[in-house]
């Protein structure tokens, strides 16, 4: 399944299809994916094929097309504080993804049938938050992972305010994962060859929406012997997290607060653990400076020829509507009556066609500003031989870090250990 977007060239580029095809539509969402590199959890000998909307697999691991992932994230309605599980956890890259918006004290849990994929998984999420500069701009919620079937999870065991199976389930197994749901929770599913989302409203009332049709293999039903009791497979357990963590967390939330992604100047304490505040809600687009300046310079001059064609239409009133030939009603008018109303309103049009003449004067500045920067590029591109590179961001929270007063151990842990 997939193929839905074009291909990028590279994770914003993917990401900014999918925001154009309508599969991701709020900014949580967005922020999540942009943040997370999706070639990162490819075999190095597959990066190239990371940003092309289709389902990857190579032995046990597997990646769903972004496509589908994007309306999975915005299905699941995620908010910081609520509890996940993953069904079929794979590579942990949906896992991930929830696990900055669930924040520090919310709830991560997955399941997956192959050890060798949750070994996989650990890895990735080790190096993401070892290595990754998007880590320091969100309150994470990190995930644990277990080996076993989701079909035999303990029927004492914990209920979720979100559930999210990554295989095809079949009919006879709808009340299964509808129970692992707490009142007010959100399943989503492939089932019966659509994408669906539950709602529980009450303990024995549900909501049931289709979003797409998808194409998922099938849960592995659990092998029993005649003779054998069912296995279990235990969930992870929820663990109080220490007081040292508690600190940590504390810290690294006090100093992202009060730092502005995009200038480095301190802003006020915030008061509450959330994403969307300080470094969260700036700054994760990965273009650098000069990609970012020319998009908004781009929709700049979009907005000023706008404004060029309203002047223009003369009248400054909004345009009539449209009769059945798409004509606009009540427009046509001879000539002696248009140029009666010119003479009487002489000064009023020159103030308008001033204002028209500025707008174009501007626009012209601003294409060869744009111009001029182009040529200036492309001299010192010459003349070094290589492309110019847009700088990396400085991370603020890591440098506020490294800037404490403090025993290196401790920078350290508060960094999580990082190793760049």
């Amino acid at each position: 399944m997939g193929g839905a977007v074009s291909a990028g060239e590279d994770n914003d580029d993917l990401i900014d299809n999918l925001k154009e095809a309508y599969y991701i539509r709020t900014d949580l969402v967005e922020r999540a994916f942009r943040a997370i590199d999706r070639a990162d959890y490819y075999l190095d000998e597959y990066r190239d094929n990371a940003y092309k909307d289709l389902a990857w697999r190579h032995g046990n691991i597997h990646l769903s097309a972004p496509c589908i992932y994007s309306e999975v994230m915005e299905a699941l309605e995620l908010h910081p504080g609520l509890s996940f599980l993953n069904l079929g956890s794979g590579t942990g890259y949906l896992s991930t993804m929830v696990g900055l918006i669930l924040g520090p004290f919310g709830v991560n849990h997955g399941i997956e049938l192959h050890a060798d994929v949750i070994e996989y998984a650990y890895q990735k999420l080790d190096s993401f938050i070892k290595t990754s500069d998007s880590f320091d701009k969100f309150e994470f919620c990190e995930p644990s992972f277990v080996v076993g079937n989701c079909l035999e999870i303990p029927p004492e065991s914990r209920h979720y305010d979100r559930v999210y199976c990554g295989a095809g389930v079949q009919k006879e197994h709808e009340e299964y994962m509808k129970n692992l749901l707490k009142v007010g929770g959100i399943l989503v599913m492939p089932l019966e060859e659509k994408l669906t989302k539950i709602v529980r409203t009450g303990l024995s009332s549900w909501e049931t929406k289709k979003i797409i049709s998808v194409s998922f293999a099938p849960l592995v039903l659990p092998k029993h012997s005649p003779k054998s009791k069912p296995k279990m497979a235990p969930l992870p357990k929820y663990e109080v997290r220490t007081l040292q963590e508690l600190a940590r967390i504390c810290i690294r939330h006090t100093l992202r607060v009060t730092t502005d992604g995009g200038d480095g100047q301190a802003r006020g304490r915030g008061s509450s653990f959330s994403v969307g505040r300080g470094l969260a809600a700036a700054g994760l687009h990965k273009y650098g400076p000069r990609f970012k300046r020319r998009r908004v310079h781009r929709r700049h001059c979009n907005t000023l020829m706008l404004a060029t064609r309203q002047v223009v239409a003369g009248g400054g009133m909004a345009p009539a509507s449209l009769d059945n030939n798409n004509n606009q009603e009540g427009r046509v008018e001879d000539e002696e009556a248009v140029g009666e109303r010119q003479g009487r309103r002489p000064a009023r049009g020159s103030r308008r066609a001033g204002r028209g003449r500025l707008v174009e004067e501007e626009e012209t500045v601003e294409e060869e500003e744009e111009a001029e920067e182009r040529d200036e590029e492309e001299e010192e591109e010459k003349e070094t031989g290589e492309l110019l590179r847009p700088q990396p961001a400085v991370n603020v929270l890591r440098e506020r870090i490294l800037g404490l007063p403090l025993p290196e151990p401790l920078k350290m842990y508060l960094l999580y250990y990082r190793e760049k």
